[in-house]
């Protein structure tokens, strides 16, 4: 934009801001949910690889999932945040370092089923708070992001169970997607990105 060039009216802001939403609050959460959606993704593929054996083969499916619809949660924010006037860090390793998920990574030894599956299962219970913060913070004043929000918010749950199943042996009423990356909840938030 020019120096002369004015400042366009973004009505779909503007309306947020009416209803008491912090529009940057929900953008710089909105940046960070997605590198923790796309960094777990990157770690469960390098976890899911490590899953050895015929105990293991098991394991992937599951992780297989869940590594396929955080990679979807990642493309929900995608949209959002550039509706909202924000944008994605271009500097890829500092929107990595941005999630804070390092301890994802590869356990000693590497193929220690039990220790993948504890990484995963807190993966997904540090989404489930950030999705609440979303959630919350944005609850009767941005309809659109909570509806991301929430949708996700359900799928990581549902990620939180299958992990304490097959921890703890604690039911979760787990059924195997119809393929990796159904997304049940999240799939109209993406539906969008497909067409690229």
């Amino acid at each position: 934009m020019s120096s002369g060039e004015q400042k366009p009216n973004v009505v779909g802001i503007n309306v947020l801001k009416q209803n008491g939403a912090n529009v940057d609050e929900i953008v710089r959460l909105l940046v960070y949910n997605a590198s923790v959606e796309f960094t777990a993704y990157y770690y469960f593929t390098n976890l899911r690889a490590h899953c050895t054996g015929l105990d293991g083969e098991g394991i992937k499916g599951v992780i297989e999932d869940a590594r396929m619809e955080d990679l979807s949660h990642f493309e929900s924010c995608i949209q959002r945040i550039y509706e909202l006037g924000g944008t994605l860090p271009n500097d890829a390793m500092e929107f990595v370092r941005m999630s804070g998920c390092e301890f994802l990574q590869l356990p000693t030894p590497t193929t220690n089923l039990q220790e993948i599956l504890k990484k995963c299962l807190a993966a997904e219970q540090g989404a489930i708070v950030n999705w609440n913060k979303m959630c919350n913070l944005t609850i009767g004043k941005d309809p659109a992001t909570y509806d991301i929000a929430k949708d996700i918010l359900k799928e990581e749950i549902e990620h939180e169970a299958w992990f304490l199943e097959l921890l703890h042996g604690r039911p979760s009423g787990h059924m195997r997607r119809k393929y990796a990356g159904e997304r049940p909840h999240t799939h109209k938030h993406s539906r969008a990105l497909s067409h690229l």
